[in-house]
């Protein structure tokens, strides 16, 4: 339940297109829905933060995530889940055979009703290497199911920085850079002493053995000597995403 959905529900109402009965029939879920014993969806985090909640499947089994996506979808054009598997997608399609899926961002999504497009020019996605794509991936169908264009500049890391200094223009348009970077994570410094947009660095758990799995990339950009870059956990595009549309909403007078 969002606010859009909220007020066709009340102009239905109000039009007599729909009964009060109906309408608080619709309404009685609007906190939260418990889903057989081991979910409890948060039908009220739309209208609180203008975005519904997502799905994070690792951990569940298919037809955990089955369920919970089914009655997402009752209440929502627009379903997202991340780090789904073939198997969580196969559950899906079952219950949603309108939702789709995307292998290397590991994104189930519906998207019955696509949301109003931004007119801000689009979030940059910046991966230093090809291995960080299916992070940056997943920031991007995040982006896309709210409406939030983005462009992609992959495989510019600091191992051959003239690949990244030959697409400044870019770089300084963009609204938002939200770059990934793995083994050392240095590239977020190096965009961040580029252009003057907010940088979201988001490190990811690519790297030999002394990476330990993205916390050194982690460190590093924590301990970044370019100011002003915010730092989301490893992995985590799906958060990235979520911050540079908190940063961008005010932008688009939301």
């Amino acid at each position: 339940m969002n606010e859009e959905i909220l007020t066709r529900l009340l102009l239905q109402v109000q039009r007599s297109e729909r009964s009060v009965a109906d309408a608080v029939e619709a309404l009685k879920t609007l906190p939260y829905e418990a889903v057989d014993g081991f979910a409890r969806i948060d039908c009220h985090r739309a209208l609180r933060r203008g975005r519904a909640e997502a799905i994070f499947c690792a951990g569940k089994s298919p037809q955990q995530v089955a369920a919970i996506f089914e009655s997402m979808a009752r209440r929502s054009p627009r379903v997202l889940a991340t780090r789904a598997s073939t198997e969580h997608f196969s559950a899906v399609i079952e219950v949603t055979p309108a939702a789709q899926f995307d292998p290397v961002s590991r994104c189930i999504w519906l998207e019955d009703e696509p949301a109003r497009p931004r007119t801000l020019r689009p979030v940059l996605l910046v991966a230093a290497g090809t291995s960080d794509i299916p992070v940056a991936e997943e920031a991007a169908r995040a982006l896309s199911l709210d409406g939030f264009a983005a462009d992609r500049l992959y495989d510019v890391g600091v191992a051959g920085l003239h690949r990244l200094l030959a697409h400044l223009t870019e770089l300084r348009e963009a609204p938002v850079v939200i770059v990934f970077a793995g083994m050392e994570g240095a590239l977020p410094s190096v965009v961040a002493g580029l252009v003057a947009a907010p940088v979201i660095a988001v490190p990811t758990s690519v790297g030999y053995g002394a990476s330990l799995g993205g916390l050194a990339a982690l460190l590093g950009m924590l301990n970044s000597c370019s100011p002003g870059i915010g730092v989301v956990n490893i992995d985590n595009g799906f958060g990235a995403a979520q911050l540079a549309m908190a940063i961008l909403d005010p932008m688009e007078g939301r």
